[in-house]
């Protein structure tokens, strides 16, 4: 039984090395937090970034693997959700301007100088898609 143990947490170890290894290397190689910074202008909180994120890998991987749930006031989640999804979508436009793939797309498909357009249409599917997935999947 000693040794089931030990071998699991073994391999969870080497698990959450790999991922974490795996995550370090996604945001360090890309240049996401760094291109972030530069687009909001945020030099200043570089202390600010590295802690968030830090302190979201591991605080996020401890209330999931703990199962943790907390009962918050509707009130309060609204503004939690619109600050997840502010980092999740400014996230995703570091990413994709790093990689270059909204002018590469605008090229191909030969809207180059409606690039705004493309934008706004993918924005606006985001959100209308999440508000329709919340509203009528969520509450059945």
């Amino acid at each position: 039984m000693v040794i089931k143990s030990v071998f699991l947490a073994f391999i969870g170890f080497g698990g959450g090395i790999a991922v974490g290894s795996g995550f370090v290397a996604f945001l360090t190689v890309l240049g996401i937090i760094p291109r972030l910074m530069q687009l909001s202008k945020t030099f200043c909180y570089i202390r600010g970034y590295e802690w968030s994120v830090i302190l979201g890998a591991v605080l996020g991987g401890w209330v999931n693997l703990k199962d943790i749930s907390f009962h918050l006031s509707p009130l309060l989640l609204v503004p939690i959700g619109a600050f997840c999804g502010v980092f999740v979508g400014m996230l995703a436009a570091a990413l994709t301007e790093v990689l270059n793939v909204m002018p590469i797309l605008a090229k191909r498909i030969g809207m180059g100088e409606r690039l705004l357009v493309i934008l706004m249409a993918i924005v606006l599917g985001k959100v209308l898609g999440s508000l329709f997935h919340w509203m009528v999947y969520v509450n059945q």
